[in-house]
């Protein structure tokens, strides 16, 4: 089973991203479940999102603590040292920046890096909601 954590900010997308992943494993021909984190907050306030994929039944219904995968959508999490708790040692880390894999600070259990300028993108295609970008296509 892989196991996804997705962060980002309200209004970024990241709930229907976490969703539309699981949607196509589950096209694919794979078991999955997608579920969202977050309080009563607004646009702009934190937000997590869990996402599962599997060959087989998904019994689990609990959030992602040892994550295979972790999407950081908002790049100012990259300054957050909590978003990394729980990684299992060789987690991947994809997030959404500018910059270049070498350039991230990131826990040394981590064994691979990935990024994309999501934001830059969504800004480029027109993107936005409210006036706002929304990286999740991008990150998906």
């Amino acid at each position: 089973m892989i196991e996804i954590r997705w962060h980002g900010r309200g209004g970024q997308g990241v709930v229907l991203a976490s969703r539309l992943l699981a949607k196509a494993a589950f096209y694919e021909g794979k078991w999955s479940q997608a579920f969202p984190f977050f309080g009563a907050e607004r646009r702009g306030a934190p937000v997590m999102a869990f996402t599962r994929i599997s060959s087989r039944p998904i019994r689990l219904r609990s959030q992602i603590y040892h994550p295979d995968v972790l999407v950081l959508v908002d790049p100012m999490f990259l300054d957050s040292s909590d978003v990394f708790e729980g990684l299992k040692a060789g987690a991947t880390v994809v997030a959404n920046t500018p910059k270049n894999p070498e350039e991230l600070s990131v826990p040394e259990e981590v064994g691979r890096v990935a990024t994309v300028d999501a934001t830059g993108l969504a800004l480029r295609l027109g993107l936005k909601v409210a006036g706002l970008p929304v990286p999740n296509t991008a990150m998906v």
